[in-house]
């Protein structure tokens, strides 16, 4: 068994069998960005990834400082979000880190209850429960603050029968490209600084009830030239998985030094996104003109049925066909896993996307961590970051 499987197995048996859970979630409500733009953002979203028109905060809603567009693909909800004026925060935001992730909101059944028990055990508060109404009901919204300066927003949202939340109308939009076949999102990195990942292992455990159920170091994420080390938190019902990222010692700037850098502080590094057809959400996705990284060199494919062993006896997709692709693959005890890597999408180096498809797999494609971050580093050097 390998010791990847080992590591999730052991970490799954502790939530599933630990204390009762104090903070039940139920899902990834949405994500938000603050950008520059937001109505070119949401072109590019709409174009680009294939999400849809979905709800819209601004001018015409009564919002007089900052305007939303709302995206959506299947279960994943985009919030893109432009101040209106010089005087608004969001600006602070925005000068400083760049377009970028803001809030990380999750699906609760009890949002006070979820801000109450946070606070109490140590997280500093961004919004207190607030009761937000219209014609369609009413949600209950509250947050804290995790790494940096991005929010965990809890969201109740039984007692609401509208398009997305109050202040919002529904957008109707005669521009919806079909979509590339996203489903979910599968879970989300954050990286922080040096020696603070154990902080905010810490913090995950003790504020937020979730476990470290994988683990990562140097000896197993490095390069010739870099390497980081990465912690995997879950919830307990293991539906949000958040994994932690910070650099580790190399002959040169890691991918994670690099981000720091660029985003001038800690932050949401990369989104990953499931599809059940991997191949053909790709080839969209590229006819579309998404950018991914660099493929791995011939090697790595020759060596995929070594690596897959049984599991190529069930593997359904053409080894050549996801070569053309650059598509990776690897496997544990469970099953196999496809996945692929974008560039980043801001003009800054900092927040990409990951497009997984899992066949079973439980794990987050250690057998491809060299690769792939080899491929990350020919695009460093192409910057002069590396």
């Amino acid at each position: 068994m390998s010791k990847e499987i080992k590591n999730v197995e052991y970490g799954l048996e502790k939530i599933f069998q630990g204390a009762q859970d104090f903070l039940p979630l139920l899902g990834t409500d949405y994500v938000e960005f603050y950008v520059g733009n937001a109505k070119q953002s949401a072109h590019y979203y709409k174009t680009a990834f294939g999400f849809q028109s979905h709800a819209y905060k601004g001018l015409e809603t009564g919002s007089r400082d900052e305007v939303s567009y709302v995206l959506k693909q299947d279960k994943i909800r985009l919030v893109l979000t432009t101040p209106l004026n010089s005087n608004s925060p969001i600006n602070d935001h925005l000068r400083k880190h760049g377009d970028g992730v803001k809030v990380v909101a999750l699906w609760v059944e009890d949002a006070r209850s979820a801000w109450e028990e946070t606070t109490k055990r140590g997280a500093k508060s961004f919004m207190e429960p607030t009761v937000e109404k219209d014609e369609n009901g009413e949600v209950v919204r509250a947050g804290i603050y995790t790494y940096g300066e991005t929010v965990h927003m809890f969201v109740e949202r039984k007692n609401y029968n509208g398009t997305f939340l109050p202040g919002y109308k529904a957008w109707n939009s005669d521009y919806n490209p079909e979509p590339v076949g996203l489903k979910y999102i599968d879970h989300m990195v954050g990286n922080v600084g040096w020696g603070e990942m154990n902080q905010w292992v810490s913090w995950y455990e003790q504020v937020m009830g979730f476990e470290n159920f994988l683990s990562f170091d140097d000896t197993q994420i490095h390069t010739e030239y870099s390497a980081l080390m990465s912690k995997v938190m879950s919830n307990g019902n293991g539906r949000i998985k958040f994994p932690i990222n910070e650099p580790a010692e190399g002959k040169k700037k890691s991918q994670i030094e690099e981000y720091l850098d660029f985003y001038e502080g800690p932050g949401v590094q990369h989104i990953a996104v499931a599809t059940d057809d991997i191949i053909k959400t790709v080839a969209a996705l590229k006819a579309r003109g998404v950018e991914f990284l660099p493929p791995p060199p011939q090697a790595y494919y020759d060596e995929i049925p070594a690596r897959l062993g049984e599991h190529m006896k069930i593997m359904k997709e053409d080894i050549k066909e996801l070569q053309k692709l650059s598509i990776l693959v690897d496997a544990d005890e469970e099953g196999y896993l496809l996945q692929i890597f974008t560039k980043p999408v801001e003009d800054r180096p900092t927040l990409f996307y990951e497009i997984i498809q899992r066949m079973g797999a439980k794990g987050f494609g250690a057998g491809n961590f060299k690769a792939l971050f080899e491929s990350i580093e020919r695009e460093q050097a192409l910057r002069g970051t590396l």
